[in-house]
C-alpha cells in the first residue's frame, strides 16, 4: 500500500513524499486518513526537530509523519483486533498515548502513524489503551476537532478547588461561579466558550478577553450575550488593549470578589500576571497555552497563594473520556467544533501552513488528506467564487451554516476535490 505523507526530517525540514507502507502485522490496523486539523503543538515540534521531547533522535534517517488531530476510515484489521474493529468503520483517535511512560505519540514519533498522510498503520498500543474510538457522526472534521475540544474539556476538568481545614481537592470548575478566558478568542478559546455555555457544569459569569476587535466581534457573533443568558451565563467580551489597568477592570466586573476559574490561552507574561491578579479566594489559574521558550517566566503573588489560597496549574490535553464527551456533545448538537475552523486546505498545503502557522490569522486550519487545494480562508470563498464555480457553491453552503464549516461543506469538497 502506497501512502503520501508529510514527514519531519529535522528542524523546519518537512517533505511531502510518496512511499510504500509495510504489510501490517496481526496486532496493527491499516487506515485511510480523511481529515486532520493542524495544531500549534505540531509547529513547535517542527521548529524544534529532535530537540522536542516527543520527536526521536534519528529523524534524519527515520522521518516521522506529522499531524495528530485526525480521523478516517479503517481499511484492514490485523487478526488480534478483528473481534473489535472492521474495515469501513469510521474512527476518531485520542493521540495522548503515554504508553508505559513513553512520550511517543502520533504526529511526532512514528514513521507510519500520523495525521498528515493518505494511509497509515495504527500500532497496537493505541488499541490496547482503548484510544482508537468508533465514530458514527456525519462529518469527519468533527472527529478531528474532537481532539482539540478534548483538550479544552480536559482543562475544565483538571481545575480544582479546596475546603478550608480539609485535605481534599474538588475537581472541575466552580458550578455557577465566575470564570475568565484570557486571550480567549483564538480557536481553543472559542471552543472553551462553546463548552462553558453548554456543558453540565456552567459558570454563572463568563468574561472573555482579547486585544483584537475583529476576533472579539467574531466570538460575539458566534456566541451572543443573549445566548449566554439563555443558558444561565452572564457573558462579557472585553478588549484589554486600551485598558490602563486591565486586571483592575476585570476584577471590578466580579464586584471585587475575583474569579473562581481563570484560563490563559496565550503564553504572554502580562496575560498570566493579569490572570494571577484577578483570582478570588480559592481561585484556580489554568495556564493552558504552552510556550516554546523553556525559560519562560512570569511573576506570581505568593502571598495570595499562601493566604487566599490561590492555585496555579497547567493542562495540555484531554484523555479518552474527554474525547468521548466531545464526540457525544457534538452528536447531540450541544457544541459545534466548527467554530474553531477558519481555513480549509488539502495535503499539499500542509508544509507551508505548518511552517507559517503563527503568522496565519484566524483559528484552526483544517486539511483533507486526499484533497489537493491551497489553504483558503472560509471568508475568502465568496471572493474566489467569482472566478471559480467550486468556491461559489462552497460559499453558498457555508452561508447556510452561519458562515461555518459543516458536514455539507465537507461532503461537497470530498465529492469535487478528492484525488484518491
Amino acid at each position: 500500500m502506497k501512502t503520501r505523507a508529510v514527514r519531519l526530517y529535522g528542524e523546519r525540514d518537512l517533505r511531502l513524499e510518496e512511499f510504500e507502507l509495510p504489510e501490517i502485522r496481526e496486532d496493527e490496523i491499516l487506515a485511510r486518513v480523511v481529515s486532520d486539523s493542524i495544531c500549534m503543538s505540531t509547529y513547535k515540534a517542527v521548529i524544534l526537530g529532535n530537540k522536542h521531547k516527543r520527536v526521536p533522535e534519528d529523524i534524519a534517517e527515520n522521518p516521522t509523519i506529522i499531524g495528530h488531530e485526525f480521523a478516517g476510515v479503517i481499511v484492514q484489521v490485523g487478526k488480534k483486533w478483528q473481534h473489535q474493529f472492521k474495515p469501513g468503520q469510521k474512527f476518531a483517535l485520542q493521540p495522548a498515548l503515554n504508553y508505559k511512560g513513553s512520550p511517543y505519540a502520533p504526529g511526532y514519533s512514528y514513521p507510519y502513524f500520523g495525521g498528515n498522510a493518505t494511509y497509515i498503520i495504527i500500532p497496537q498500543e493505541v488499541m490496547e489503551l482503548g484510544f482508537l474510538l468508533n465514530y458514527e457522526g456525519k462529518g469527519f472534521y468533527e472527529a478531528s476537532l474532537a481532539e482539540p475540544m478534548s483538550c479544552v474539556i480536559g482543562g475544565f476538568h483538571s481545575n480544582y478547588h479546596t475546603e478550608t481545614g480539609k485535605y481534599v481537592h474538588h475537581m472541575g470548575i466552580v458550578k455557577g461561579g465566575k470564570m475568565a478566558l484570557l486571550a480567549g478568542c483564538g480557536p481553543m478559546g472559542l471552543g472553551a466558550i462553546d463548552y462553558a455555555l453548554h456543558c453540565d457544569r456552567k459558570p454563572g459569569m463568563l468574561v472573555v478577553t482579547d486585544i483584537d476587535d475583529e476576533r472579539l466581534k467574531r466570538a460575539e457573533k458566534l456566541f451572543p450575550v443573549e445566548e449566554g443568558l439563555r443558558n444561565g451565563v452572564k457573558l462579557h467580551y472585553v478588549n484589554t488593549r486600551e485598558l490602563e489597568n486591565s486586571a483592575a477592570y476585570l476584577k471590578e466586573l466580579t464586584d471585587g470578589t475575583g474569579f473562581d476559574d481563570v484560563f490563559v490561552y496565550a503564553p504572554v507574561r502580562s496575560v498570566i500576571e493579569d490572570a494571577d491578579a484577578i483570582l478570588g479566594k480559592d481561585g484556580c489559574l489554568n495556564f493552558f497555552a504552552g510556550p516554546t521558550d523553556t525559560q519562560f517566566k512570569a511573576e506570581v503573588n505568593f502571598y495570595n497563594v499562601h493566604y487566599t489560597p490561590t492555585h496555579i496549574m497547567g493542562s495540555t490535553g484531554g484523555n479518552a473520556d474527554d474525547m468521548l464527551e466531545s464526540l457525544e456533545m457534538s452528536a447531540k448538537g450541544l457544541i459545534n467544533p466548527a467554530v474553531m475552523v477558519t481555513h480549509v486546505g488539502g495535503l499539499d498545503s500542509v508544509i507551508d501552513t505548518t511552517l507559517n502557522l503563527p503568522e496565519i490569522p484566524g483559528g484552526k486550519k483544517l486539511v483533507y488528506c486526499n484533497v489537493e487545494m491551497e489553504l483558503t480562508a472560509i471568508e475568502d470563498f465568496e471572493k474566489k467564487g467569482k472566478e471559480d464555480p467550486f468556491f461559489a457553491e462552497l460559499s453558498r453552503i457555508v452561508e447556510r451554516h452561519n458562515g461555518l464549516w459543516s458536514a455539507e461543506a465537507e461532503e461537497y469538497l470530498l465529492a469535487n476535490k478528492s484525488v484518491d
